[in-house]
């Protein structure tokens, strides 16, 4: 499982054999099951994590219980509250498996130790930390200028695998918009 791990940090920087041994030593598995928490709303965000098997989602409850999902997370993506992690705040978010999962996280100790071990993570994690940043504020504004059926269309097109593994009442939340509401939207595209 470390393999896919290994692999996305590569994309990005290269790693020689040495610095490859000392990330999959660093990092460790974490097995969710199915609706357990890796992060409540309260605690602490200490891991960086990284997502080998399964689907996850990030989201706030309302002061009316109604779940707001801010992030889907897949095999092969980071997940995290990552305010409350570079803040050392605690979460405002919680983190739930989807489905059964495998989660890969290291300790933010470990993580600087590895920064100070191999320079190349630095820039990994910059520019993961840029490119999130610019998710976000792409989503946002998608948010704000576009319909709703607009934002469904362009989220089955992006992510055409994420649709597949989560209920619709969280692709409508994510949406912004009711499960019924999504229903027709997804009835007028069928015809």
């Amino acid at each position: 499982m470390h393999e896919l791990l290994i692999q996305n940090i590569k994309d990005l920087v290269s790693l020689n054999e040495a610095e490859t041994s000392l990330i999959t030593d660093a990092f460790n598995p974490v097995e969710l099951k199915k609706k357990q928490f890796l992060l409540k709303q309260g605690e602490y965000s200490n891991h960086m994590r990284f997502i080998a098997e399964g689907c996850l989602k990030v989201f706030d409850v309302d002061d009316a219980g109604n779940e707001h999902i801010l992030q889907f997370g897949i095999k092969g993506w980071w997940v995290n509250d990552l305010y409350a992690y570079l803040t050392e705040q605690p979460a405002t978010y919680y983190i739930q498996a989807i489905t059964n999962s495998v989660v890969l996280q290291i300790h933010r100790t470990e993580l600087n130790k590895l920064f100070d071990q191999i320079h190349m993570i630095d820039r990994f994690f910059r520019v993961k930390t840029q490119n999130g940043y610019v998710a976000l504020q792409e989503r946002t504004m998608h948010t704000m200028s576009k319909t709703a059926e607009q934002r469904y269309h362009e989220f089955i097109t992006r992510y055409r695998n994420i649709e597949q593994q989560i209920p619709q009442y969280m692709i409508a939340s994510y949406l912004g918009i009711t499960p019924e509401h999504l229903s027709v939207i997804r009835k007028k595209m069928s015809i």
